[in-house]
């Protein structure tokens, strides 16, 4: 909930029925500071228009002190810059501002009873609630004794009981609650403190000081101990279950897979062995169905028995997997054949094109022979080096790529 900005304790209206809960800011000192809109009066309460020449302006557009510019100026320091709530209710009120600061300002100088519960009537008075602005529980003057709030105080709404704070209770919030002890009190205030842990009511702060004890707890002599739930028909936990003290209640924990019943923790602390277990000694110990059988646990085709804690299953033996039920022997992915130039290496490869440019200098120089037999005979003579090179250790790999069709 955000603060009015006119500081009041109680709530100004929003829209739409809703309202903005405020309270009265505190001074440096503790006590209550001026309201935000009183605080931008003062502040502005001997200034001007601020122009060249104050005297001609107020003469000839008004006195500063009722002015719009010093409203304006007064509204700037009622918001915080990032209350958006505050922000909104100003520009809603826009009008009703502006008719209190023009007409009703000198008649009901309190603008938050003036808006908020006369002419709106959202709002009551500080102590108060309900359509009729009843006294809160406790009285408008210190409702729920201080201890508490007041359901819907300062709206038209609420039920006007107390909602005590912690370790107080009543109707009024008058008394100490459940676990709490008067450490003081007068006429105006009442000082609650808390009990030893155990205690529900107390003289004092001490184990030895117990009027009434906690749920989990027995009083003995002013002292609370600890009721053991699990020692008595108190507990009550599932079948498969064993019961933990803690203190002032109890805690039930599952019992080990190897047991059906179990006393505590662990394979040893079992009624009774569970399905897949066996008894040695205090322990329920796994039986081991794979080794302690003559004929084979697992019947099918490649099938192996793998022991499991309480229990085996059967898997596909190794090099096998599992297709349609069965056990089928799990084989590598058929390779792709390989093309004609798969396998050739990076020093081929220099090779190759080394001989490709003397090709293509023995090409060229037939060429500028034009047609002489030596340089052709030349040309011939690389090109048959170069065949011979490449096909030399691939004429098998050559031939089954020409049946191929590759």
């Amino acid at each position: 909930m955000g603060r009015s900005p006119w500081g009041r304790v109680g709530v100004i209206p929003t829209g739409g029925g809703a309202v903005v809960r405020g309270g009265q800011p505190k001074g440096p000192t503790g006590g209550s500071a001026a309201p935000p809109h009183a605080q931008g009066l003062e502040r502005t309460e001997h200034e001007g228009f601020g122009g060249g020449n104050t005297a001609w302006e107020e003469e000839k557009l008004a006195k500063y002190k009722h002015s719009e510019t010093r409203l304006l100026e007064v509204l700037e320091s009622v918001c915080p810059p990032s209350d958006f709530a505050c922000h909104q209710l100003l520009e809603r009120s826009e009008e009703h501002v502006e008719r209190w600061w023009f007409h009703e300002r000198h008649q009901h100088p309190d603008f938050f009873q003036w808006l908020c519960m006369d002419r709106l009537a959202l709002c009551c008075p500080p102590g108060t609630y309900g359509p009729e602005c009843l006294p809160c529980a406790g009285g408008r003057q210190q409702p729920c004794s201080g201890n508490g709030r007041c359901d819907g105080e300062g709206t038209r709404g609420g039920t006007g009981l107390c909602v005590c704070s912690p370790g107080y209770g009543g109707p009024y919030c008058a008394e100490c609650g459940d676990g709490y002890y008067e450490a003081s009190r007068n006429q105006s205030q009442l000082l609650c403190a808390e009990c030893y842990r155990a205690c529900g009511r107390c003289t004092g702060p001490e184990d030895s000081s117990c009027l009434r004890c906690k749920r989990g707890w027995v009083l003995h002599e002013h002292r609370c101990i600890d009721i053991d739930e699990c020692g008595t028909e108190m507990a009550h936990c599932r079948a498969n279950q064993f019961c933990v003290n803690t203190e002032g209640s109890y805690e039930c924990r599952d019992c080990s897979t190897a047991c059906i019943g179990c006393m505590g923790a662990g394979p040893a602390r079992c009624k009774k062995c569970n399905k897949g277990y066996r008894r040695d000694g205090a322990k329920c110990l796994d039986v081991d169905e794979c080794a302690g059988s003559e004929e084979p646990v697992c019947s099918g085709v490649q099938e192996v028995c793998e022991n499991t804690e309480g229990g085996y299953r059967c898997v596909c033996a190794q090099g096998h997997v599992r297709r349609d039920g069965q056990c089928v022997e799990e084989k590598p992915p058929d390779a792709p054949e390989k093309g004609f130039f798969d396998d050739v290496t990076e020093d081929e490869v220099v090779v190759l094109q080394q001989m490709f440019f003397g090709v293509m200098i023995c090409a060229l120089a037939t060429l500028a022979a034009k047609g002489d037999m030596v340089f052709t005979a030349i040309f011939i003579g690389a090109v048959a080096a170069m065949a011979g090179y490449w096909l030399s250790d691939r004429s098998d790999r050559v031939l089954d790529g020409f049946m191929k069709g590759r």
